[in-house]
């Protein structure tokens, strides 16, 4: 059930984070520090803000006037110069990084989740991330099963 896991590192290109989560489709990606220890989950939404002009975050109805041909220049000059550091919330509320092990249950992953409003798990063996199982994933699997 579990995918191999895209990361970036809180030093990598947001562009380059942005890229992974749309290739992949996912709701985020997980984020690395410089030990290579993950430390929080980048949601895509995040990353949408970073693109986003704070005065259309503030009032949606000015999103009209902005064209397409505008909406791809202001994604590549929102991210271009930015960080994953830069992307992401204040520690205090970030989305936590929720982990499974590869024993979990579909049951036990959906329920982590659902505590958590985390769109994702991450997949530990042995302390090291083998993957990642999201919302959609688990969804798959239960809507897929005999009953």
């Amino acid at each position: 059930m579990a995918q191999p896991l895209p990361t970036v590192t809180v030093d990598s290109a947001a562009l380059e984070a942005a890229r992974l989560i749309a290739e992949r489709r996912l709701p985020g990606i997980a984020v690395l520090d410089h030990q290579q220890r993950p430390v929080a989950l980048l949601p895509a939404s995040d990353v949408l803000r970073a693109v986003v002009p704070e005065p259309v975050l503030d009032d949606p109805s000015l999103a009209g006037v902005v064209d397409e041909a505008s909406a791809d220049r202001l994604c590549t000059e929102g991210l271009g110069r930015k960080r994953v550091a830069d992307l992401m919330r204040p520690v205090h509320q970030r989305v936590e990084l929720a982990a499974v092990e590869p024993h979990d249950t579909v049951v036990e992953c959906a329920a982590l989740m659902a505590r958590l409003h985390s769109p994702a798990v991450v997949v530990i063996d042995n302390g090291e991330l083998v993957g990642v199982v999201t919302a959609a994933h688990l969804l798959e699997v239960l809507l897929n099963r005999p009953g």
